[in-house]
This record gives structure tokens, sequence and C-alpha cells, in this order.
């Protein structure tokens, strides 16, 4: 650590200064805000941060999305590694290197170094998605690519400012390897700026306070969160847990899940969390490098210590073993921009986990993030601009230990994201919104349900060259409940072409599909896992998500085993049949174990003769099929079975 002539700082300079870098780091974001040029940055998919002289982290904001949190120290150092010892006041440099700490290729972090005087002090860092980065498909997530040469441009430290005079040429040549290179150079300087205004910030806490003393700043809010984690983990009982999570599939091996297996151990003061037995790096872009492994761990953990602030303090008393060469440790140059689904596996077994130690926060699964991308020509100018079309919902999280999900929020990968306003999108693409609405059954049955998933229609209008990529999870490992809670519903995408009535399910994972003007493209998000037997809610706790329009009178009784009978529905008057409602939930609690063994290929033939549809499928039979054909898929759905049989069935005895 940086060395000042202060032993201690007094209390009261203290909070001032841990509270004014964190306010630092605030001022950036709405700098950011008001001046991006890209939609996506524009609904807070980025995040800032404060570093010291070593590069380590001071201060994150208040808003910055969780996947950024444990990588923004690494990216930082990284510069450091590369133009230490020639730095100058005015410099800021670019990089996006998931093999040397970032996260994927779209998140662009600049770095300018803070100097008081002649004497380094720190360094200020931006970090935004750019909707576009180049690479074989619009948005730069080509599902198929296995290596990084088919995802985008690969950004190692690189100066993009000289003592303040902007580096055209090589700007421009970046900008210039993605397909909105006007964005890109305006996000530059938005970025560039935002990290002025914290270099502007720090400095003007050395003029009041002096150097020396904002070093010791710098110090000492790391030392002081270290410190409380310590003392927090040291109180815990030493132990031993472990789970697994999975993702989808490894489209160059055919069917069956993807594990991330983690075993955590507290010992004293330290923790340790070990990936060993995760499974090898995939076909797909669906990697985790070792930065973002070690993110999704910070943002699991950091959720049940959430009164502390962020930074470098809080990760030195944990270690990460993640085997070379596994779906969680990828090396150049196997592709990860697809990273996401990993992390949040990641984030959601670490609650599960977390759960057993503090279960008065316990949490069941949340959600997948999914992103849809779209690109070709926007027909609506005689331009014919190139779009692109990038858009993320929001979704369901788990129920909780004595409380019902959080409904329609944005996912755990990123609780600062906003959900993207559609007359936003439809002013800056060729698209227009025709259904988005809270998605009736997507919550997890429990004693405390999921939180509610949406559903989202959506229609492209005059455009030509267009594709379309969708990137998501959990159309076969679906968001799971807890303690004997059910779970939500599959992911997927489906798209009915102009002029034909039927709609195509196009599942959850593909790139590079031609679309054309005219076509509906829908798709839910899921709702979160239950939390507890949902035979335990409260019968009138279903009555009230009737009411609402969050429960179907049939999944009521399938689901919960309440009867009720319709007064007036216009006036969302329902009735509970008790003796009806204790007679079928004595009905399902003696059949259940045996339907959720049930031989699956005769719950496929169910599926197919439409006697059962797809929730049945997943939450009272335990089946995973392909969705569309009712096809089962037998080594995925042992995979399923396991983990049903342990979250939920071994709760119902």
């Amino acid at each position: 650590m940086t060395q000042t002539t202060h032993d201690q700082l007094d209390p009261v300079t203290f909070e001032v200064l841990k509270n004014s870098f964190i306010t630092a780091v605030d001022q950036m974001a709405e700098q950011m805000l008001r001046t991006c040029y890209s939609f996506v940055i524009y609904n807070r998919d980025f995040s800032n941060g404060l570093h010291d002289a070593e590069g380590n982290s001071v201060a994150q904001g208040n808003q910055d999305i969780a996947v950024h949190v444990g990588t923004l120290h690494f990216t930082c150092k990284d510069v450091i590694r590369v133009f230490g010892g020639e730095m100058m006041p005015g410099d800021v440099y670019a990089i996006n290197d998931p093999y040397a700490g970032g996260t994927h290729f779209s998140d662009v972090r600049l770095v300018r170094p803070i100097f008081d005087d002649d004497t380094l002090i720190g360094f200020s860092q931006s970090n935004g998605h750019w909707s576009d980065l180049g690479g074989s498909v619009p948005g730069s997530f080509d599902v198929s690519a296995r290596d990084m040469f088919r995802e985008a441009v690969r950004i190692t430290p690189v100066r993009l400012f000289r003592a303040g005079e902007f580096c055209h040429d090589v700007a421009g040549m970046i900008a210039a390897n993605t397909r909105d290179p006007a964005s890109i150079i305006g996000d530059i300087h938005s970025q560039a700026q935002a990290t002025q205004v914290s270099e502007r910030e720090v400095l003007r806490l050395v003029a009041k306070y002096g150097r020396d003393q904002v070093l010791q700043g710098m110090n000492e809010v790391q030392d002081y969160v270290e410190r409380a984690v310590r003392q927090r983990i040291a109180a815990l009982p030493d132990g031993t847990w472990e789970t697994v999570d999975y993702i989808d599939r490894d489209p160059g091996q055919g069917e069956g899940m993807i594990p991330i297996h983690i075993k955590m151990t507290i010992k004293g003061d330290r923790i340790h969390y070990d990936f060993t037995g995760s499974h090898a790096t995939i076909a797909s872009i669906y990697n985790s490098a070792p930065g973002a492994t070690f993110s999704a761990v910070v943002a699991g953990m950091k959720t049940f210590f959430p009164d502390l602030p962020l930074n470098s303090g809080f990760y030195r008393m944990i270690d990460i073993s993640a085997p070379e060469n596994s779906v969680v440790s990828a090396q150049w140059p196997v592709a990860v921009t697809g990273f996401l689904m990993p992390f949040e596996k990641i984030m959601n077994a670490i609650f599960e986990m977390w759960s057993k130690i503090m279960p008065e926060r316990a949490i069941a699964c949340a959600f997948n993030l999914e992103y849809l991308l779209a690109g070709g020509r926007d027909l609506r100018t005689p331009e014919k601009p190139m779009f692109m079309f990038y858009e993320w919902l929001p979704g369901g999280w788990g129920g909780r230990n004595g409380k019902d999900g959080s409904d329609v929020t944005t996912a755990c990968f990123g609780t600062g994201l906003m959900s993207q306003p559609n007359e936003g999108n439809e002013r800056v693409n060729p698209t227009r919104t025709t259904e988005f609405q809270i998605l009736r059954d997507s919550a997890g049955p429990g004693k405390w349900r999921g939180g509610t998933g949406v559903q989202k229609t959506s229609v492209l209008l005059d455009s030509e060259d267009a594709v379309m990529s969708y990137i998501c999870d959990r159309e076969r490992a679906v968001v799971w409940g807890v303690e004997g809670g059910l779970p939500s519903m599959p992911h997927g995408l489906t798209i009915t072409r102009s002029g034909e009535s039927e709609p195509k399910w196009l599942g959850s994972v593909f790139s590079d599909y031609p679309v054309y003007t005219g076509d509906e493209f829908a798709r839910p998000t899921a709702g979160g896992g239950g939390f507890g037997d949902p035979l335990d809610r409260d019968p009138e706790k279903v009555r009230e998500d009737v009411i609402d329009d969050y429960v179907s009178m049939d999944r009521a009784a399938r689901d919960y085993g309440v009867v009720l009978r319709e007064i007036d529905a216009d006036l969302c008057e329902y009735e509970i049949d008790t003796a009806a409602t204790d007679k079928l939930r004595s009905e399902i609690r003696a059949e259940r174990l045996s339907w959720a063994r049930m031989d699956p290929e005769k719950v496929s033939q169910l599926y197919k003769a439409g006697e059962i549809d797809t929730l049945d499928a997943v939450r009272r039979y335990a089946v995973i099929l392909d969705w569309e054909t009712g096809d089962l898929l037998p080594k995925t759905t042992g995979q399923f079975r396991e983990s049903f049989e342990r979250r939920t069935a071994a709760h119902w005895t």
C-alpha cells in the first residue's frame, strides 16, 4: 500500500473522505448519463471506480452493476503494467481485455492517472458497455464463436489521450472496426470526461485536506472494509458447503447441461471458493475468464453484506481455485463474450450456500439475464443508417425466507441496470412494442413464491439486411426453487413471420438469424424460484395472486392445491373452497413424489399429446424436453432431476 506520514485519520476526517470517494464515483455516473451516445450506456450498463496509485479499488458507485465490481482493479493494474513509469497528467488509456481481468469485449474501460503536481496519487476508471465492437454479428454476441477472433476487437492497454491531447488515429482505428463508429467516438469522450470529474473531486479533497491525508484515506477505507468482513466471517462457524448449477448446453457436444461446481470453505477469517469439478470450456461464447469469475464470487457474496462499501479491502480474505481451461477459467483465445451465463450461475450458487449460513437472508434462484440483439439498415430515413437494437428485460428474483421474491426486477447480474423504456428503443431502432406485461404463472411456486417475470412482443419495422441474436440460458437449467419450492419456467424466444399466423420456437440461444420487416418476436423472462413448500402457502395469498393476475386459477390448483370459485372476474372476486382445497392438497402430497419420478419417456408422450404443458413437465414431473418437438432430453433430465430432488423433493418428507 502507498505509505503516508499519518498513522491514522481521526474518525470525522475518515468518514468524510470515505463518503467523498464514493460521491466522486457517483458523480462520474451522472456525467455519463448526461453525455453518453449509446442507448445501452444511458440505461446504466456501466460502472466507475476510484483507485489508489497501485490500482487497488478505493471506491465504487452506489448503482454500479454487480458484474463489474470485482474486475476494475484488474484492468487498472494491467494499464499500470504496460504504461507505468511513462504516465503523465492528462493521459487516458483504454482496455477491454477479458483475459487481463475484464469481463467481455463490449465492456470498454477508460483509465485516467490522477496527479497532484508531478506525483501520481491514484486513478479514475470509467467502464461502459459499447453496443457493438465488431465481430461476426451485430452486437458482437455470436453464440457459435469458439474463439475471440469472431467476437470483437480486443483492446489491450492503449493510450487514447496523451497529456490531454486526443489521439484521433487510435480512437478512429477502434471505432472503424465497429458498426456504429460515431457513437463509439462520442462514448469515448463521455467516459473520458467522467474520469476527469473524479480527478477534479480528488484534487479538491487534496486541496482541502492535504495529499498525505487523502492518500491515508485511500488506504484506510480499504482496511476498514477488510476488518469488517474478516470480523463477520470469523464470527461464523467454520465449515464447508458445496453445490452445483448448470449452463444449458455445449453446442459442440449435444444435449446435457454443463456443470459449474463450487465448494465454499470458511476457516477462521478467510473464505475459499473451489471450482474443481466444473466443466471444461465449451464450444460457445458461454465461458468465463478468471476476472469475471472472481467478480461473480464477489458480487454473490457482497449480496449478504449489503451495508458495507465495496473496495479492494473486500477481496483480501477471498481465495479462489478455478481449474485452468474450465468454463470458469477460460484462457486466450477461448470465446468469453457470453460470460454472463456462467456468471449468474455462480452468483445463484453462492446465494444458495450463503443462505445456509445466513438463513435470515435466504433466497431461491433468480431469473437469468437475456439479451436480444438485432442489427441492419434502418429504412426510416433516406440515409439508411445501421441500427443496433440491443435490449434486456427484467424478470423475477427468488422467493425469500418469509417474503415473496421481487417482481419484474433487473437481473442479479446488474441490479443497477434500468429497464429500457419502449419509447427510447422505438425512437432509435425500427421496432414497435405490441406487448409488455407481467407474465402470469411465471413465478416459481412456494410458501414464498418467486417474483414474476414479463412477456414482451415486438415487431420489426422498415429495415433491410437485418439479423437477430438471442443470448440467454435456463431453457433447460430452469430457474430452481429451494426448501421445497418449485421451479419457474423455461426461457426462449418465438418468431412469427410477416404474413404467417403460427409462431416458430427458436429457443434461448441463436445468432445471425435473418429477420424481415413485419416479423414479430416474443419472449418471456422467467420468474424467480419458489422458497418453501407451495402447499404451505396461505390460501389467502394465493387468492390475492389470482386477483393480481400473477397466478391463474388453473395453476393455483395444480401448483398450490388451492381451489377457487370465480364470483365476478371483472370485479376480481374469488372465493376459496376450503374443503376442496384441503382435499386437493392431501392428494398432491400423496402423489407428488411419484410424479417427480415418473418415467420421463411417458412424460414426453403426455406432452406431445397435449395432456400436460411445459409448466407441468418442469414443476410436477421434473422433466426437460425439447420444447418445440416434445422429445425427451435424457441426460439433461437426469441432471435436472438430481437438482429437483436435492433442492425441492427432499424437503417434502
